[in-house]
């Protein structure tokens, strides 16, 4: 989808590798709340990507940390996506 390395949770992308930030899977009700704590919107081909941010890679590994574990959480609480046959 957008050229870099992903990591996948429960059938979903949580969170991926964009040059030195961090994509992540936060979920269109979360939006909003990750862009107050300092993440940024992710725009895909002209298009806002709602419920998906990005945060600086730079940040130090709790930090980071939390924001993986809010993407992987989101992923889990979705169903699985059945097999394309």
């Amino acid at each position: 989808m957008f050229g870099g390395v992903a990591f996948m949770v429960n059938t979903h992308m949580a969170c991926g590798v964009m040059g030195d930030d961090l994509m992540l899977r936060v979920g269109k009700d979360a939006h909003d709340e990750a862009i107050e704590r300092g993440a940024q919107g992710l725009t895909h081909g002209g298009r806002r990507m709602r419920g998906m941010v990005v945060v600086p890679g730079d940040l130090d590994d709790r930090a980071l940390g939390a924001w993986v574990d809010q993407a992987v959480a989101f992923a889990q609480s979705e169903p699985p996506k059945m097999p394309k046959l």
